[in-house]
């Protein structure tokens, strides 16, 4: 769980997922909880910049005008098109430090994006709550390390600049709420090799609430969003905040991953025919458990050919609670990936149940 006002890391190496996740999320809150958001992109590619303006004129999330939109869907781009009127309904701000600028407009583009959201944040008395979604909190690091470099200063451990902690510090401590309003970040993270000891990323922990870790080896199963659910920690996991059956859920299900992951090497050697029958349930549920937390995103329609869906966090907790009782072990794990809620699961597996039939 992510808090109100709270920082939130998402940690990925290259390719596994991280801009996509930051573009669901604004997607969504901006439809279903008609929030406000402001994203930051940090040294990041120029192509994904334009990827999300386009995403978000398309689903109207941000508005340009009519007049515009047709132009852009005949792929036209002409700025004289846009209806200034129009631009103030926009319910995202996007600020853009992107790979092809200086060193020092993208060690300064993080802190434009948070003055961005403390004025909305501030604004008409206060009282608003705003998103911030910085992508990649890893490129302000790097940009830093260049104009350390130029400055003459010595480098630090791993070749990084001896201020960093510091730099860290002046960013993500801005990121705060008041009486009236709250900024909640959402910090797309890069890790250089898969490694979380990096002092990059290893500075970045200190200061989150939550952190999201995508994992190369699930996104290799390709369950998409690629969490790995053993990895990931949240501050507010608690009976006292999140209620006890979603505390209770959560905990079985991280338990049951953990004993799968610890029978790998013995499946791996033998066999799964080779586990006691208990071990084998506990592969059989662990299996389903793992796809089921894969979902369709609204944002990678054109990619995968799947309609996006949003679940509510009871059907969650539902559909996990029944996979932890057994009440699921009859329909094929294949029916778990990539479907929202348990009910649209359960119809998968019966459909997928009829047709081994006929087959046979």
């Amino acid at each position: 769980p992510y808090s109100k006002g709270g920082k939130i890391g998402l940690f990925g190496g290259a390719g596994v997922g991280k801009t996509v996740l930051i573009m669901e999320l604004i997607n969504n809150i901006a439809k279903g909880h008609n929030g406000f958001s402001v994203f930051t992109g940090v040294g990041e590619r120029t192509r994904e910049g334009n990827d999300l303006l386009r995403e978000m004129i398309e689903s109207g999330v941000m508005s340009y005008g009519d007049k515009f939109k047709e132009g852009m869907e005949r792929g036209e781009w002409n700025l004289r098109d846009v209806d200034m009127e129009k631009v103030n309904e926009s319910q995202a701000t996007l600020v853009f430090g992107q790979m092809n600028e200086p060193p020092g407009a993208r060690l300064r583009v993080a802190l434009s994006g948070l003055t961005v959201a403390e004025q909305f944040r501030d604004s008409d008395g206060g009282g608003k709550e705003i998103l911030l979604f910085i992508d990649n909190i890893f490129r302000f690091t790097q940009a830093g390390s260049e104009v350390s470099a130029l400055l003459g200063r010595m480098p630090s451990a791993v070749g990084y600049q001896p201020t960093l902690a510091s730099e860290m510090g002046k960013l993500q401590e801005r990121i705060t709420s008041t009486k009236q309003g709250s900024i909640t970040s959402v910090q797309a993270i890069y890790v250089p090799a898969d490694d979380l000891t990096d002092p990059a990323p290893a500075t970045t922990f200190s200061f989150l609430d939550a952190t999201t870790v995508l994992s190369r080896k699930i996104s290799e199963l390709g369950i998409y969003p690629a969490v790995d659910p053993l990895e990931s920690t949240s501050r507010i996991l608690d009976p006292n905040i999140v209620g006890e059956e979603h505390y209770q859920v959560a905990q079985g299900v991280k338990q049951l991953l953990q004993h799968y992951n610890e029978l790998q090497d013995i499946i791996a050697i033998l066999g799964v025919d080779e586990l006691s029958d208990e071990d084998k349930l506990v592969v059989n549920r662990a299996r389903r458990a793992q796809r089921f937390l894969s979902q369709p995103f609204h944002v990678a329609e054109q990619f995968t050919g799947l309609q996006g869906v949003m679940v509510p966090l009871e059907e969650t907790i539902r559909g996990f609670k029944m996979i932890l009782n057994g009440e699921m072990d009859e329909y094929p794990e294949q029916a778990f990936l990539n479907v929202g809620t348990i009910d649209e699961a359960i119809a998968k597996g019966k459909k997928l149940l009829e047709q081994a039939k006929t087959a046979h």
